[in-house]
């Protein structure tokens, strides 16, 4: 396939006119500096007005910290830095930060007429620092010639370098990607990625130009005392390249497997190749690697004896005014995944247990898995252009799309992986070397929603292992998971973990409408949430509060009724009042439901202070705490806590209000209460400047940084000790609250909390592809689709086959991604001679629907299913429309339907 960027198709036909016009109506009002006290007017309007754009640009020192991960979700991946390098090689089932094979570079050679041959590694120039203990050292040879600068522009899962260099007679650009397809976990977690490079002649001067890419063989570990490693030349009909391997290790050992470099067959350009360099002491093999390169553009006959950095070399004659690719793909294939080796606990005895990768068990090795995505290549890059596109071009502001976008990257990461029974697991994060926090952790992956709309495959599969062996036979839900699965549990419950997985499994039956799920699931979320009434547990008085000691994210446990678990427990009451409902379990429902009630009038009355929620803490002495309930990094002496929030205001005490919210829940305690928290969360706890914020944690952001702090006591006396990590700030928390917010009517402030987030992530002081926490790539940041869910209005129940699409933003014209538990596609509104037109598209999927809940008034609706009229009534509500069709249709790939709504 020989196009750098496919064409946009029929799909994105209802987009024109939208997309010109998505600045105008994306605008958001700005936040007011009077409506918080922290921060000079000054700061705050610095903050507000500046804008970042979808997709990001970076370029000079913005460069230095990019790592953009390239390689299919739960599958491992590469690094592309922002000069065009690759770093950060994390393919070998565990974090791996900073490691990079000795030379694994790209170069070019180009002749234009009549001038003399140029050539460069294909990188930009190396950015300061450039200190060590041997300066640059010689590892990838910095000193070889580079190309003056670069452009780079990022919108996961798609990657674009723009080079610059005055001595070259050609553009050159970089394009790259790993498949990612909503919906679609198998063809979206292949260990591949897709570099394709682009030369274009420049005015209309035609040139020969070669690009050859080095990689040292990467199987093998340093400790092995001979080096036995094998890099064969293959040649199929799809692809040809080198298949590196290395005999010397054990078929058990964590580092087996195979790595492939290879590029697409192509009648345009000649290939070259050596298995390895001129093999030589000190630095022989680079020098006459580079002789050989920079003379003639090709590598010519295989040297004897050679060493294992391996070089494939494409060569082609660009015509004046037209343009030649140059498609590499990487491949690799490590299916010995330990717990041990990648930072998992497991039971006595059972670290070395091999669990597996799943791409494992669909491709015998990384040539097979090369073949397969090269075979594959047109109908997998269209099917994630048609991902990207749609979400690009949706009618949001550009940082909403940017936190959303960037953090999905995290499911490519070593953070996220799938073991060869196909189950998906995380950790919390990545450390430098091994994962960080393991076991699905339930009160961190609540946050995120991105599994949940976008592969719900992977979403429940986390309610599997939380609902099935992590649950012990009393209910609890032990937070992390141990493999292998179904060995033994690890720790105990934590209050705000378990009652967000029942919420989770709540949203992922509401975006499925599957109610045979349900029945299964049924039994163990009932169990799960029943488990609050044990004697001296969360709720042992059964009165709908959580009383009881309640371990939670910030690794402590609270003492007494607090706000973020107590509300947490009303969402799943809620849920699971609605849940049983659905399967006539009513004595279970009207239970649920009175528990709701009373919970919620109490934390009302009790603990909402005139600004916010607060904490009653109340000691309990340690024989009076049930069993699993505890940890040893929480207070010793029970009966006078220490580590609690008491008075301070929680950035998280309406995250259960925020998940339930997800999924289109009501309120769950008083309306006016959630707006005046939301007010003082934005009043006390935005700090529009940190330069005078008093942190001795964890740093994420500092100096004149913006950011949400996650608990202030500027209007309360804090505790002495007060709970860990309360000066942080967490960017899994910002987005989760602007979500909140974008759907309580704070759409400025929000903007200005996300946008803040995104910039701190700027390149040059951070990574934009890499929000950490407790590790690198921090699941809780996933929390950022939310806000693109949000903001985007688009709400589905399948249960009842209901979608409402009311954007957040100002929509005479608009287009927007939305996504599902059974398929994904766009919806639009456009000015039509009878007022507005709504459409509904479907790319991927199906979806049931019998009723809309869509912008307009009048008493009349038109609508539309792929040319056919449906008959439908009509009914008011607010500002909108709610349209009923007399019979349920199934929308599929390719279907349209349009409403007009007319007086």
């Amino acid at each position: 396939m020989n196009k750098f960027r496919l064409d946009r198709r029929d799909f994105l036909k209802h987009a024109a006119g939208v997309v010109g016009a998505a600045t105008q109506a994306g605008q958001w009002p700005t936040a007011s500096a009077s409506q918080n006290n922290e921060g000079s007017n000054d700061q705050r309007e610095a903050h507000s007005v500046q804008e970042i754009s979808y997709p990001r640009q970076f370029r000079g020192r913005q460069l230095k910290m990019i790592s953009f991960p390239l390689g299919g979700v739960a599958a491992g991946s590469i690094g592309l830095g922002g000069r065009g390098q690759l770093c950060n090689w994390e393919i070998f089932n565990r974090p791996n930060k900073g490691f990079q094979p000795p030379y694994a570079l790209p170069s070019i050679w180009v002749q234009g007429e009549n001038q003399a041959p140029v050539a460069r590694v294909l990188e930009s120039r190396i950015l300061p620092p450039y200190e060590g203990q041997d300066g640059l050292g010689s590892e990838n040879a910095p000193g070889l010639s580079r190309l003056e600068s670069a452009v780079f522009t990022g919108g996961y899962p798609f990657a674009h370098i723009q080079f610059q260099d005055k001595s070259l007679p050609v553009k050159v650009e970089l394009q790259a990607f790993s498949p990612f397809i909503p919906h679609e976990p198998d063809d979206s977690g292949l260990p591949v990625a897709m570099l394709r490079y682009r030369a274009s002649s420049l005015d209309g001067v035609g040139a020969k130009v070669s690009i050859a890419f080095s990689i040292d063989n990467p199987v093998k570990i340093e400790e092995r005392r001979s080096d036995k490693r094998i890099n064969a030349y293959r040649s199929g009909p799809e692809a040809t390249g080198l298949y590196m391997s290395n005999p010397g290790l054990a078929m058990g050992d964590p580092m087996a497997g195979s790595f492939v470099l290879a590029a697409l067959a192509s009648s345009d350009t000649h290939i070259s190749y050596w298995e390895g360099w001129p093999k030589g002491r000190w630095w022989n093999s680079p020098l006459l690697f580079w002789d050989q390169f920079s003379k003639s553009g090709e590598l010519g006959t295989q040297p004897e004896p050679h060493d294992s950095v391996g070089v494939l070399c494409l060569q082609a004659t660009i015509i004046p005014g037209k343009y030649v690719d140059f498609p590499f793909l990487l491949g690799w294939h490590f299916p010995n995944r330990t717990p041990e080796w990648c930072g998992w606990d497991a039971p006595p005895g059972e670290g070395k247990t091999i669990i597996g990768n799943y791409y494992a068990t669909r491709f015998k090795d990384a040539w097979d898995a090369v073949e397969y995505a090269a075979k594959n290549i047109g109908s997998l890059e269209a099917r994630t252009m048609m991902f990207s596109e749609t979400f690009r071009n949706s009618t949001l502001p550009g940082e909403v799309k940017d936190a959303a976008s960037a953090n999905l990257s995290t499911l490519a990461t070593t953070t996220c992986f799938r073991t060869s029974d196909g189950e998906f697991h995380g950790f919390e994060g990545s450390d430098d070397t091994h994962g960080c926090c393991f076991g699905n952790c339930t009160h961190v992956w609540n946050y995120e929603t991105a599994t949940t709309f976008l592969f719900p495959s992977f979403a429940r599969s986390l309610r599997k292992s939380a609902f099935g062996y992590a649950m012990d036979d009393a209910g609890a839900i032990h937070f992390r998971q141990l493999l292998p699965d179904g060995k033994a549990r690890s720790g105990f419950a934590a209050a705000d973990g378990q009652m967000g997985q029942i919420i989770h499994a709540w949203l992922d039956w509401k975006l499925s409408g599957d109610d045979a799920w349900l029945r299964g699931i049924w039994p163990r979320v009932k169990k799960a949430l029943e488990f609050a009434w044990v004697q001296g547990g969360w709720d042992g008085n059964r009165d709908g509060v959580l009383e009881g000691v309640q371990h939670n994210t910030y690794d402590v446990e609270f003492y007494g009724p607090n706000p973020m678990c107590g509300i947490y427990y009303l969402g799943a009451l809620n849920a699971c009042a609605e849940m049983a409902g659905a399967i006539r379990d009513s004595s279970s429902a009207n239970e649920y439901q009175r528990l709701y009630e009373q919970g919620r009038n109490w934390i009302d009355a009790n603990l909402f202070n005139g600004e916010y929620y607060v904490q009653k803490i109340r000691g309990i002495r340690r024989d009076e705490i049930a069993p699993h309930l505890t940890s040893d990094m929480g207070s010793e002496n029970t009966e006078t806590p220490e580590y609690q929030v008491g008075n301070g205001c929680l950035v998280d005490q309406l995250i259960g209000q925020y998940l339930a919210e997800t999924g289109g829940s009501g309120p769950l305690v008083s309306e006016a209460n959630i707006r005046a928290t939301l007010q003082s969360i934005y009043r006390y706890n935005y700090k529009a400047s940190l330069a005078d914020h008093n942190n001795v944690q964890r740093t994420y952001a500092l100096n004149d940084e913006a950011a949400v702090v996650i608990c202030d006591y500027g209007k309360a006396e804090r505790p002495r000790i007060p709970f860990p990590y309360y000066a942080e700030a967490w960017t899994g928390q910002e987005y989760a609250l602007a979500a909140l917010m974008i759907r309580w009517g704070m759409a400025a402030e929000a903007l200005e909390i996300v946008r803040s987030a995104r910039l701190r992530h700027d390149g040059e002081k951070r990574n934009p592809w890499d929000e950490p926490e407790c590790g690198h790539h921090y699941v809780r940041a996933m929390s950022s689709w939310s806000a693109f869910v949000s903001s985007s209005g688009f709400i589905y129940d399948g249960t009842k086959a209901h979608v409402t699409a009311l954007p957040r933003v100002p929509h005479e014209r608009f287009s927007c991604f939305w996504s599902t538990g059974t398929g994904w596609g766009m919806f639009s509104y456009q000015p039509h001679a009878s007022g507005t037109r709504f459409t509904l598209s479907i790319l991927a999927g199906v979806l049931r629907c019998q009723s809309f809940e869509i912008t307009g008034t009048g008493g009349i609706a038109a609508v539309n299913h792929n040319g056919q009229k449906l008959p439908n009534d009509i009914a008011k509500s607010g500002e909108s429309a709610i349209v009923s069709l007399h019979e349920t249709v199934n929308l599929r790939i390719n279907d349209e339907l349009w409403i007009e709504v007319r007086a």
